[in-house]
């Protein structure tokens, strides 16, 4: 008993700290808009002051009706239609620009995560799927900016409105202000205890929701496949099963927010039938005016609503800090390394390079290697390729010269001048065309995905790109040339042709090194030998390395490096293959 008391105790401290470090997080991004939280927090009092203003002229104005003093009659009329105005205007106003700045708000921190995301390092993306950080980065991040500029503002305006209310009772009568007030103990003291089942609980359904959204973009994305084997009705069923999880955990949800609603509505109603009494008592006495039991009968329920809405920020709260913890893991995934002195000099250097790797180990976190103790090398001028069956690790060869992998051992380093050198990192992308396998068109027109790599290139530049690729007759063909639209996926065109817009696109880029990653496997062999007789002749300076298993690419190539038993090696020198 004593060691689930101790673990109950740690749980509590833990969820308070983490809770206490979101908060923080928030307060960061309340910032940089402060002064948009001090205008919401003024004109929020403004119109909490006109409906104040309002109950206390309704109380002169029943007594004055009361006693036949005709002659104040049109002016607090006037004044209680111009309070009342001036709320209405207040609240249409906060409501406008609300929005403005709601959007603006959620656009930027949007685009921040976004970016922040697409830096991170792969590895550590791995750790979450295309649907979790895509629920993450509009559901949360929707949540999150929807309230890191209103709920500050809302605490002070419900909390202005309350303390005013209480004010004026304790002003008029202190004993009704007393009554007023006995739920607020008990209500604190339940939501105080409830806050971790709420957290657990919007914590769940946020990771639910994170599962559910990741089976759709998968079963999206492989809609062919699934097709192919007929498998509508078992994914539906799938989906099914996940939504029945869901509606199980809304309905317990449901179940505790009922519980918690229907106390505070009792607790609420308790209050108001007191203040009732209380002031029908007063009246009865002769101690207080018509009027003023009006004023208290209204007051009273502005303080127990303005309470409730106190109480029912923390609910909000609670599913906002969720939310702003799930981002918080993102933004704290280990940033890629940007570019150093020695890559920034070499992605100016316009002479001949050499890649060399000596004794590289490769494998991924808390894996076994790859490849170990592996050696490989290329200079400008010359073709390389890399041969090996399926997962010896040609891809992760690939994602180490990309700088996406770092090796655990030894050295991959470009070469230039002589003695200078310059280790493959994020920084030394720019020295890199990448044609990977598949289709890795964007949508949009031909021409957009073209500039994407070099945003001013000419026409003349994308025209022989394109010719170098052999895809300029086949653009030429769309009755809108190089405006021709391709689809998600690279609907609209063939694999074939996608896959030369894609060494179109790596042309156009100009970078010293080329490569290909069964980039011609869907290109006929005459068509692949012409591209890359185009590639070789563009330019003297370039190197190209080639993960390929055809032969009619092999024997273009001056050395052929095979990957197999963890080992990357040398296979066939060019004088050797001829």
């Amino acid at each position: 008993m004593k060691v689930l008391k101790k673990t109950e105790k740690k749980n509590k401290r833990v969820y308070w700290r983490e809770m206490y470090r979101e908060l923080l997080w928030m307060y960061g991004h309340i910032k940089k808009y402060r002064l948009w939280i001090l205008f919401y927090m003024v004109v929020g009092a403004v119109g909490t002051v006109f409906s104040l203003g309002v109950s206390v002229i309704s109380k002169q104005l029943i007594d004055v009706v009361l006693g036949h003093q005709t002659q104040r009659l049109s002016n607090l009329a006037a004044c209680m239609a111009g309070l009342a105005v001036g709320s209405i205007l207040t609240n249409a106003g906060i409501s406008r620009i609300s929005a403005r700045v709601m959007v603006d708000v959620q656009n930027k921190m949007r685009r921040e995560l976004y970016s922040k995301i697409l830096c991170s390092k792969w590895e550590e993306l791995q750790l979450y799927s295309t649907g979790d950080l895509l629920n993450r980065i509009n559901s949360d991040m929707g949540i999150v900016s929807g309230n890191v500029i209103s709920w500050l503002p809302a605490l002070v305006t419900k909390g202005f409105r309350f303390l005013g209310a209480l004010g004026i009772m304790l002003y008029y009568d202190k004993t009704m202000a007393v009554l007023a007030l006995v739920s607020a103990p008990l209500t604190m003291a339940l939501s105080r205890v409830l806050m971790g089942k709420m957290r657990a609980y919007n914590k769940e359904m946020r990771e639910i929701s994170s599962d559910m959204m990741a089976f759709q973009n998968d079963s999206f994305q492989n809609l062919q496949t699934l097709k192919a084997f007929g498998l509508m009705k078992t994914f539906s069923g799938k989906m099914e099963n996940m939504q029945d999880r869901y509606r199980m955990k809304l309905m317990d949800y449901n179940r505790f927010q009922i519980f918690i609603s229907s106390y505070m509505s009792a607790a609420g109603m308790a209050v108001s039938y007191l203040c009732f009494g209380w002031s029908i008592y007063r009246m009865w006495g002769g101690y207080i005016t018509p009027g003023t039991m009006a004023m208290f009968v209204q007051l009273a329920s502005g303080l127990a609503s303005s309470f409730s809405g106190l109480v029912h920020m923390v609910p909000s709260l609670i599913r906002t800090l969720t939310s702003a913890g799930r981002i918080m893991e993102l933004e704290a995934l280990e940033k890629e390394s940007g570019k150093d002195a020695k890559a920034k000099e070499l992605l100016e250097y316009t002479g001949p390079l050499k890649i060399r790797m000596e004794d590289v180990t490769a494998c991924y976190k808390n894996e076994a290697p790859v490849f170990e103790n592996s050696g490989f090398s290329v200079s400008s001028g010359e073709i390389v390729a890399l041969v090996g069956a399926s997962g010896e690790g040609k891809t992760t060869f690939i994602r180490l010269l990309l700088g996406v992998l770092e090796p655990v051992k030894g050295s991959l380093e470009f070469l230039w001048e002589g003695q200078k050198s310059c280790r493959l990192s994020a920084g030394t992308r720019g020295c890199f065309s990448y044609v990977p396998q598949g289709n890795t068109l964007f949508m949009g027109t031909i021409e957009e995905n073209l500039r994407l790599v070099k945003p001013q290139a000419t026409e003349e530049e994308i025209e022989k790109a394109l010719k170098d690729a052999c895809a300029w007759d086949f653009v030429m063909g769309f009755p809108e040339g190089i405006k021709h639209y391709i689809g998600e996926r690279g609907a609209g065109i063939s694999e074939g042709q996608a896959q030369r817009l894609a060494i179109a696109r790596a042309i156009l880029r100009n970078a010293p090194v080329l490569l290909l990653d069964e980039a011609t496997s869907a290109l006929d062999m005459e068509t692949e030998r012409e591209v890359l007789e185009h590639i070789v002749k563009s330019d003297e300076r370039k190197l190209c390395i080639i993960t390929t298993h055809r032969p009619s690419v092999l024997a273009m190539c001056h050395r052929i490096y095979e990957v197999k038993d963890k080992k990357l090696c040398l296979k066939i020198k060019k004088d050797e293959n001829n």
